[in-house]
């Protein structure tokens, strides 16, 4: 087809690289370039919409008939009438045998009926020529075969049509394939000594040459884009060299690469010939143009035919390279003049690239299972690593040259609970964070990409690193990735001629383009690409990570029932040695005051000491077991959730001070606060203990302050509990709320070190969360959390906690 380029992705520049001259970049003017890609647009849609299956025609080296089920002729070439001595419209619904011949009609009704013609030509022989034969010599046309010359004949189906090719043998031998194996031995035998693909289009463009005598043939393969990239050229020296030079991927539009997979080999004898027309030009059957997908003898469109003039080739012949059920690539070769391939050179050109097409499969697979294979022996290790660990962002840091080697790549990020751990050649930590959100939202899966700047542009202020990407989701449910990172990989394509497809003409039709002189185009913003293997072992890569993952929730799963079932017995165990305990030390308080009142004059200074330092530890032991029994309650009490008024909730609580802040300065400052729901009697023992350390820790502020806010969000209520005491230190706030846990000696403040905890867990019995500030002689807060909705799946209909693991976690 006509030249031209779909735009090329990422930022580039392009410049003309003269014979002798240095290559220069310049950036296309804006104009100019936005008219291009407008042209460039519309071009290739009509190149992508030109029916190139139903040409109306064949070339008029061969011949064409269409029959009927029952052998009559239903469509038939324009030339076959020089043949026929007749018009060939008087050849239409006769039978074949008038027209061939009954040894050639019985080959094809039995070909009909035993063979497999569906898109697949079947060759049937060699045939005489029954059809011409002139009364005169000076009756002979000069476009008929001569006298006695044969015919190489072909049939397949298609679209309902039985079709008939005919061709003048231009072979010595009957068997036309005695003459292949010789043709292609040597190929054969030398395609097993090479090693890469490269080797290989070296070795395939030297033998099609020899074989077909073209003066250059050249070895292409397309990408993902449908660009073509030489890799080999055998030539002549009068022919221009397209050696490592790509042609845009309108050259060969979208429905001709798909034509070429069907029809594995294609030959244009001669440019300039005139096509022979299909008469009629609708199918009497199908009542649609013939489709001629699966024939040889198919017409070329007059753009690729002008296209061809353009390059100053006159006759050219390409064989399709599919591997893969893919058009992988072609073997393409050019002649200055017209070239009539005699079919069984095109027969064994045709099966020479088959086996190429099953080489480069075979090399291709080589290749990658070799890759494959060391990047799972790096995925092994990495795996293992990470079996040894308990925490998969450490194992992965401590192995940075098997995480950067696994994907080839020279950065990587882990994000893991909003936490941003770099390895190598990355963008900042926020800026990782932001990608990982993106991913989130925008993909799926494993994710790759080499031109990222595309698809986030934030990413352009990092093409140093971020060029390319490669993500892998490593959890169901939270943000956590492992993302590899690639630099921009500047490259410069080689095009031969400008790639911009132009529409010239005054209808808007497309005119081909005449200049393949090469034209330099340099890409940025794009990293190397992601091959295949990498994204299937970084797929891999994800499966085992879930399954380890999955594998330690289970662990911790397990290790969270036996806790709870330590808990359980621990709780049953304190609360039964707490409440036996009472009686005892109530017992020893008792009679030691009545000992002091009974005896106390009897006694030394040193006994009445002694007895005074028993009664204060029996009563500090009393407290003791109160505060126990009422931390084993807060876990085996029900809840009887109700809505509690917390003004007089507090109101309550702060009487209780009343007595004990007598005598001191203490200012309360209490707001309006709102109604909630919860166990009321649980709520006032959290606010007591509050407000009880607010009280102590004050003790030493000759003005104490003790305020309680509130603050309200969308799902839940925030109450605080401040004071200007002592404070405390914040590296130690995660102690708080552990059970005797004390930031303060005993001789200053007394206490058990259990009134926060039994905060925390009546708090988190209300699906709330508990958490303190604080600073060291300047005061300390302590806020908890009350849900707007209780959820009444917190507690079961027979008013008991739900069970262990159904419960929310905190936020």
């Amino acid at each position: 087809m006509s030249s031209g380029s779909e735009p090329t992705q990422g930022m580039s520049v392009t410049a003309r690289m003269a014979d002798g001259e240095i290559p220069y970049s310049s950036a296309l003017p804006d104009a100019k370039a936005r008219h291009l890609t407008l042209a460039s647009g519309a071009a290739n849609a009509q190149c992508d919409a030109e029916p190139i299956h139903i040409p109306g025609g064949i070339q008029p080296h061969g011949y064409l008939l269409c029959l009927s089920d029952t052998f009559t002729i239903l469509q038939a070439s324009e030339n076959l009438a020089v043949l026929a001595g007749r018009p060939v419209e008087q050849l239409l619904g006769e039978p074949v045998d008038v027209l061939l011949g009954a040894d050639v009609a019985a080959r094809i009704a039995h070909a009909k009926a035993t063979a497999v013609l569906d898109r697949t030509p079947l060759y049937i022989g060699v045939a005489e020529n029954v059809l011409y034969r002139p009364q005169t010599k000076t009756e002979t046309d000069p476009a008929a075969p001569a006298d006695g010359a044969e015919f190489d004949i072909t049939v397949h189906r298609h679209d309902g049509n039985l079709i008939v090719e005919l061709e003048v043998a231009r072979h010595p031998n009957a068997d036309v394939f005695a003459s292949i194996y010789p043709l292609v031995r040597t190929f054969t035998r030398s395609m097993q000594d090479v090693e890469t693909v490269a080797e290989l289009a070296e070795l395939s463009v030297r033998e099609v040459r020899r074989i077909t005598g073209f003066g250059r043939v050249l070895f292409y393969n397309f990408d993902e884009e449908g660009r073509s990239h030489v890799l080999a050229e055998d030539r002549d020296d009068s022919y221009a060299s397209f050696l490592h030079q790509t042609f845009p991927a309108s050259d060969i539009p979208r429905q001709a690469r798909a034509l070429y997979v069907k029809q594995r080999a294609r030959l244009v004898a001669n440019v300039d010939a005139r096509a022979a027309r299909i008469v009629p030009p609708l199918s009497p059957v199908t009542g649609r143009p013939l489709d001629l997908t699966y024939t040889s003898l198919r017409s070329f469109s007059p753009i690729h035919l002008e296209y061809m003039r353009n390059m100053g080739t006159f006759a050219s012949m390409s064989v399709s390279l599919v591997v893969r059920g893919k058009l992988w690539g072609l073997i393409s070769c050019h002649d200055h003049d017209a070239q009539l391939v005699p079919f069984e050179v095109r027969m064994a050109v045709e099966h020479l690239g088959q086996l190429v097409s099953l080489q480069i499969e075979a090399k291709e697979e080589r290749a990658e299972a070799a890759y494959l294979l060391s990047l799972r022996a790096t995925m092994s290790r990495l795996i293992a690593r990470l079996s040894d660990h308990d925490d998969y962002r450490v194992a992965l840091e401590s192995a940075p040259d098997e995480l950067l080697c696994f994907a080839g790549s020279r950065g990587a990020a882990i994000v893991a609970d909003g936490q941003v751990s770099l390895v190598g050649a990355t963008p900042d930590a926020e800026t990782v964070l932001a990608l990982a959100q993106w991913l989130e939202s925008s993909t799926t899966g494993v994710y790759a990409t080499d031109s990222l700047p595309e698809e986030w542009p934030r990413a352009s202020l990092h093409i140093d690193t971020a060029s390319g990407i490669l993500a892998v989701p490593i959890s169901q449910i939270f943000r956590n990735y492992v993302i590899w990172f690639r630099p921009e990989a500047t490259r410069t394509i080689k095009w031969a001629g400008e790639p911009v497809k132009r529409v010239s003409n005054q209808d808007g039709s497309v005119a081909p383009r005449k200049d393949f002189a090469p034209w330099l185009e340099i890409v940025r913003n794009r990293s190397l690409h992601w091959r295949p293997v990498e994204l299937e072992i970084a797929a891999e890569f994800r499966a085992s990570m879930l399954n380890i993952v999955l594998r330690r929730a289970e662990e911790l799963a397990e290790l969270a029932n036996e806790l709870r079932r330590a808990n359980k017995e621990l709780e049953a165990f304190s609360y039964s040695v707490s409440h036996d305990l009472r009686a005892p030390l109530r017992h020893i308080a008792g009679y030691g005051d009545l000992l002091r009142e009974t005896e106390g004059d009897k006694l030394s200074e040193r006994s009445r000491r002694f007895l005074t330092n028993m009664l204060d530890s029996a009563r500090l032991a009393g407290v003791l077991v109160d505060d126990l029994l009422t931390f084993s309650q807060m876990g085996r009490a029900a809840l009887r959730p109700v809505q509690v008024d917390l003004n007089q909730l507090v109101q309550s609580v702060m009487q209780e001070f009343g007595a004990e802040t007598a005598n001191r300065k203490v200012e309360w400052i209490i707001p309006e606060l709102p109604s909630v729901t919860g166990d009321p009697a649980f709520l006032q023992i959290a606010l007591r203990n509050l407000f009880s350390n607010a009280v102590k820790y004050t003790r030493t502020r000759e003005s104490a302050k003790i305020e309680l806010s509130v603050n309200s969000t969308a799902d839940e209520y925030i109450l605080s509990v401040r004071d200007n005491g002592v404070g405390f230190n914040m590296k130690y706030v995660n102690k708080l709320f552990g059970v005797f846990q004390r930031l303060h000696r005993a001789e200053e403040f007394d206490g058990t070190g259990i009134g926060l905890a039994n905060v925390r867990r009546i708090i988190e019995r209300h699906d709330g969360r508990t958490w303190a500030e604080g600073r060291e002689g300047e005061g300390a807060a302590f806020h908890f959390s009350l849900p707007k909705v209780f959820r009444t799946d917190s507690v079961n209909t027979d008013g008991k906690e739900r069970k262990p693991g159904a419960a929310p976690s905190s936020k």
